[in-house]
């Protein structure tokens, strides 16, 4: 985690990010996107405000904390910036919230979709997050004091053993599935928030200034030349790529895939690419390169499953009830 405190955070926070983020009042998450001078996206993170002058910023990859702190140098702003001893884990999945449930009551079950709560657990320090990478019913479990880590994984691991809960990496293939983007694959800090669908969270009428303002308005008004879409892969199962698989249209290469994979719900090859605008329109029939040899492919609508938000009122009950 890459923590800001001081007066004058919140100042450094709308500095750091083109969305607007004086609505992000203390117990709130908020999506950001970190934007360079050239409007390039630095990295992507979850926002987490956890007292008046103290936020959390939670991202995926890379060093955050290096552009944060030089950001922060030459601002003129009263903050510091630095990594707390908080570790987060995942509790993701369509059983999450009856694990969630038996480790933390009914406030697991009320807490709203990014927000977040301060708690215990047998004498362990928490921060307890709505958010997730999973598009699942979705917790982040921020542990607050690194000497309780394997008590608290063991805690875990007890609660959830009724759930047949698993230890997994990020699922890959639901991820694809929901529309939740990977930086260093499906963004880069080539690419600008209206490359990669995230043009709504630009705001240029915020009142305070941030990085890349110019650079993103000149972004907006030109266009841009390449974009994300969502793609489908004739063939066998792909069992996933781990390099860039080029993407053409007759003998001109127009793009290349960023990440794909066979999706068994929906028993065919699904994934993200990046393509020339005019190669964007969905129904645009795609040739992939693959290791195995070229495959048709086409671009899609997405996400092909829409990402849970809020516990439906009559799981709550069904859990509190036991079911």
């Amino acid at each position: 985690q890459v923590q800001v405190t001081g007066p004058d955070a919140a100042k450094l926070i709308e500095l750091l990010s083109p969305r607007d983020m004086t609505g992000c009042e203390v117990g709130m998450c908020q999506y950001i996107l970190l934007t360079d001078e050239n409007g390039g996206i630095v990295n992507d993170a979850v926002l987490l405000r956890v007292a008046e002058n103290t936020y959390w910023i939670s991202p995926g990859d890379g060093d955050v904390i290096w552009w944060v702190k030089g950001v922060a140098v030459n601002s003129g702003l009263d903050v510091k910036v630095d990594e707390p001893d908080v570790s987060p884990l995942q509790l993701q999945g369509p059983k999450a919230p009856h694990v969630a449930y038996a480790l933390f009551g009914d406030a697991a079950l009320d807490l709203k979709y990014y927000r977040l709560m301060k708690t215990e657990l047998d004498g362990i320090p928490l921060v307890i997050s709505r958010t997730g990478w999973s598009g699942e019913y979705c917790y982040e479990i921020y542990l607050c004091d690194s000497q309780f880590g394997e008590k608290l994984w063991e805690s875990i691991m007890a609660a959830g053993k009724p759930y047949n809960i698993r230890a997994i990496a990020p699922n890959t293939i639901r991820s694809i599935e929901g529309g939740l983007l990977s930086y260093c694959s499906d963004i880069t800090v080539e690419d600008n928030p209206w490359s990669v669908g995230m043009g709504r969270f630009v705001h240029f009428d915020k009142e305070s200034d941030f990085v890349g303002r110019e650079a993103l308005l000149k972004i907006q008004q030109e266009g841009n030349n390449t974009v994300l879409v969502g793609v489908e892969i004739d063939g066998a199962p792909i069992a996933g790529n781990d390099s860039h698989w080029p993407i053409s249209v007759g003998e001109e290469q127009v793009g290349h895939i960023t990440r794909c994979t066979y999706s068994p719900r929906l028993e065919r090859n699904i994934g993200w690419a990046k393509v020339l605008a005019e190669h964007s329109d969905v129904g645009t029939s795609l040739q992939l390169q693959t290791p195995g040899g070229d495959r048709a492919a086409a671009v899609c609508e997405t996400p092909w499953f829409k990402s849970f938000v809020g516990i439906p009122d009559e799981l709550k009950a069904e859990i509190r009830n036991g079911a």
